[in-house]
């Protein structure tokens, strides 16, 4: 079930109403329901997927639980190695199979040997990436007691499940949110209210924004061979800004609807387009995937322990397994490194923290390298594969570059960009202009009516999110 549709609109509604007036005298009678409600939501594509679901929660469940009861060292080992094992192998083989078969036959091919192997036809559970870490995150942490395990399988099952964040996160630790799911939780109207403003601004971003320009971007990658380089660069921006919409669309939409349940989620975007630098874009863009790797990969890799070329392997390898997250190509793989690899300077110069504040102009010529360097980064993670991808950035870096771009929806898309940037900024810079003491309350409820009206005017039917594919 897509949030950006009119199931959704309807699902949510009846959810909301049965939950506090109907299952609101217990918290047990709550967390069944949300349970229902979730396998619903999520089954809605395809019910086959929820054995799966079902399976790896029964199996972590009895992990956490067996975790808890042993003491021997060399077990517990075995048993935190059964649940990595079954649940990444669950992941490599409906994510990666196909992936490793074609790469084998190729080589295989470049040696003048054929292979008789072909590939299955295997369809990718939606939202798999996530939910698979969100488990592993919790099996991990009961191993190494920084967790004690539940022992309420229907309260683990809604945690995994939980329907706003299921699909495409925040991917959520256990240590955050199963203590909300052991507690009472009481209808809180400013909280609601919260939840509220967060699903109109993130369906505004997903709809008005991400959908208008995926339409410029999809015209333009399939006819960059045609297109002057100026157009190709507009192609880039347009890719950039729609992917920011699409995905921080979809968390501003689960957090906000977890708060009209009465669970805080973990903010998983943070204005990442304002970063100083590579680095800081990262502590701002997909937190949650981005701590994730750092927590269960990057330190026990090491971390920035050790020698300076330990810590600039570690990144790499956090980095390079970060782009093969997403996906089953070499153009994510090459992504991820590119984004370690501008990572270095600042890894070299010790500037990969907190960044200083600096004067106005220098922080925008920051800002604007920053962005300038993503952009680029994301052709790869756009193209199709890595031959289109150099292909792409040969005729973006041509003498046709500084020609006047061919119109492609510029009229439309260059508005929106610039609006987005104007409200991030200020929403950034801690401008709240929608409390009650900057604006009044018939201005701000005209904006929310214009923004209503405005998502309906744009909604097209069956815009699925882009991170479903991963």
């Amino acid at each position: 079930m897509l949030f950006n549709s009119f199931e959704f609109a309807i699902f949510l509604p009846i959810v909301f109403l049965l939950y506090w007036f109907v299952f609101n005298k217990q918290v047990r009678w709550q967390n069944l329901f949300l349970l229902v409600v979730s396998y619903i939501f999520y089954g809605w594509w395809d019910w086959r997927f929820l054995l799966l679901i079902a399976f790896s929660t029964t199996l972590d469940f009895w992990v956490g639980v067996q975790l808890g009861k042993i003491t021997d060292a060399r077990k517990r080992k075995i048993v935190f190695g059964l649940s990595c094992l079954v649940n990444f192998g669950f992941l490599g083989f409906f994510k990666y199979f196909n992936f490793f078969v074609d790469n084998f036959i190729t080589a295989f091919d470049s040696l003048g040997y054929h292979v008789p192997v072909m590939p299955l036809k295997i369809i990718l559970p939606v939202g798999i990436s996530f939910y698979t870490f969100q488990s592993i995150s919790y099996t991990a942490d009961v191993y190494l007691k920084k967790l004690k395990p539940t022992n309420d399988f229907i309260l683990f099952a809604a945690f995994i499940s939980f329907f706003p964040q299921l699909v495409a996160g925040p991917i959520e630790r256990a240590i955050n949110l199963l203590p909300q799911f052991n507690k009472k939780r009481q209808f809180n109207y400013e909280e609601a209210k919260k939840g509220m403003q967060q699903i109109l601004w993130g369906l505004f971003k997903k709809i008005v924004i991400a959908d208008t320009l995926s339409g410029y971007v999809d015209q333009i990658f399939a006819n960059y061979q045609v297109l002057p380089g100026s157009t190709l660069l507009l192609g880039a921006i347009y890719f950039a800004v729609q992917i920011y919409c699409d995905f921080s669309g979809y968390s501003s939409i689960a957090i906000g609807t977890a708060h009209l349940f009465g669970f805080t989620l973990i903010k998983n975007f943070n204005y990442p387009y304002f970063s100083k630098n590579v680095a800081e874009f990262w502590r701002n863009w997909h937190i949650s995937l981005s701590t994730w790797f750092r927590d269960y990969v990057y330190i026990p890799l090491g971390g920035s322990r050790g020698t300076l070329g330990r810590v600039i392997l570690n990144t790499l390898i956090v980095f390079a397994l970060s782009g093969f997250w997403h996906g089953a190509n070499w153009t994510f793989i090459i992504w991820g490194l590119l984004n370690g690899l501008f990572i270095i300077p600042t890894i070299l110069f010790s500037k990969n923290k907190k960044t200083e504040s600096t004067s106005f102009i220098l922080e925008i010529l920051q800002i604007g390298f920053t962005f300038f360097l993503i952009t680029m980064t994301w052709i790869f993670f756009r193209s199709q594969n890595i031959s289109q991808a150099f292909k792409y950035f040969k005729l973006l870096f041509s003498k046709s570059l500084f020609t006047y771009p061919v119109q492609h929806g510029m009229a439309m898309a260059l508005p929106l960009i610039i609006f987005l940037f104007v409200i991030e900024w200020v929403r950034k810079k801690n401008i709240s202009i929608f409390q009650p003491t900057v604006m009044p309350v018939y201005i701000r409820w005209s904006i929310y009516l214009i923004m209503v009206v405005t998502c309906l005017a744009f909604f097209k039917q069956n815009q699925a999110f882009i991170y479903f594919q991963f």
